[in-house]
């Protein structure tokens, strides 16, 4: 009989019913676990925006300490807020098969699209692309657990708020007054859940190769590269989607924004599946090439 597997998780409602997910996996596969949920630094200081607390990896690094102290033995994630460069001695374990990649608007009705708005995000990704279809709104910042955001948008006068299609659909929070933003590039690994262990743990890495999908995988570490060349982390309006449209086609979009939507500079591939090993790299060095370093170096000396 194997060691109970000691699942670290978030304490949101979304974050626990990513790690009950992979416990019922799991426990599909023939592995023994518990779940240890733990609250983040980025759940608890919610009165700043993401980007103004410094820290990447905000809403993991609690979950890194306990692994590392050996409280925890794996820990599971949004993909989509775990840094491109893991703690030393933390590895991807697996990556879950791709939920809805899409944003949406949730929103109190929408004759204010043609006029003048006010939306909320906590994203500056989402912010960027916003303002670049409607400059003459304003984005206000959000910031909390889905739970939370949704009933500030509810006890605010804003229009709309926008969130990840995922996570409300996840835990069947998604309302009926909804728009999708199907314009809108999500972050790169939106939609993914990543599980990851400590790198000497080969009893929970084999155990969590039962939860990984290839394709998944596959197209959201494309993405996570272009992030990585472009040094987005938390703190740039970086979108960034793959996916195999065919059987050997990858089909890719990148884009980076200015911090107030003017900037655009966007790249798009097809290529076949066989040639994907510099895929993200290359796309993210034809973004930097194209204005991309002049525009990274304004918003890092715009964010200090």
């Amino acid at each position: 009989m194997g060691k109970k597997i000691r699942i670290g998780t978030r304490d949101s409602e979304l974050a626990l019913w990513q790690a009950k997910t992979v416990q019922k996996l799991l426990q599909e596969a023939g592995y023994d676990s518990e779940l240890l949920p733990v609250k983040s630094t980025g759940d608890i200081v919610l009165d700043k925006p993401l980007y103004e607390l410094g820290i990447t990896g905000i809403f993991t690094k609690t979950l890194d300490v306990a692994m590392l102290n050996n409280d925890i033995d794996i820990a599971v994630h949004s993909m989509k807020d775990v840094p491109t460069r893991l703690p030393h001695g933390i590895v991807e374990a697996a990556v879950l098969k791709r939920a809805n990649v899409n944003d949406i608007l949730v929103h109190k009705g929408l004759d204010f699209l043609d006029t003048q708005g006010v939306i909320a995000t906590g994203s500056l990704r989402r912010k960027a692309q916003w303002l670049h279809k409607f400059p003459e709104h304003t984005v206000v910042d959000l910031r909390g657990n889905v739970n939370t955001r949704m009933q500030k948008l509810t006890d605010n006068t804003w229009n709309g708020a926008i969130f990840a299609a995922a996570g409300l659909e996840r835990i069947n929070l998604k309302p009926e007054n909804y728009i999708d933003l199907d314009w809108m590039t999500p972050a790169p690994a939106q939609g993914a859940m990543l599980v990851v262990a400590k790198e000497e743990d080969t009893y929970c890495k084999e155990a969590l190769q039962h939860l990984n999908d290839t394709t998944t995988a596959l197209c959201v570490h494309i993405e996570r590269e272009f992030l990585r060349v472009l040094e987005g982390g938390c703190t740039a309006p970086i979108g960034a989607l793959a996916r195999v449209v065919e059987e050997d086609i990858i089909d890719f979009k990148g884009v980076l924004f200015s911090l107030d939507g003017k900037q655009k500079i966007e790249v798009e591939k097809k290529i076949n599946i066989e040639n994907e090993q510099q895929l993200g790299e290359q796309c993210a060095k034809e973004i930097l090439n194209n204005g991309g370093t002049a525009l990274m170096k304004e918003i890092k000396s715009m964010m200090k």
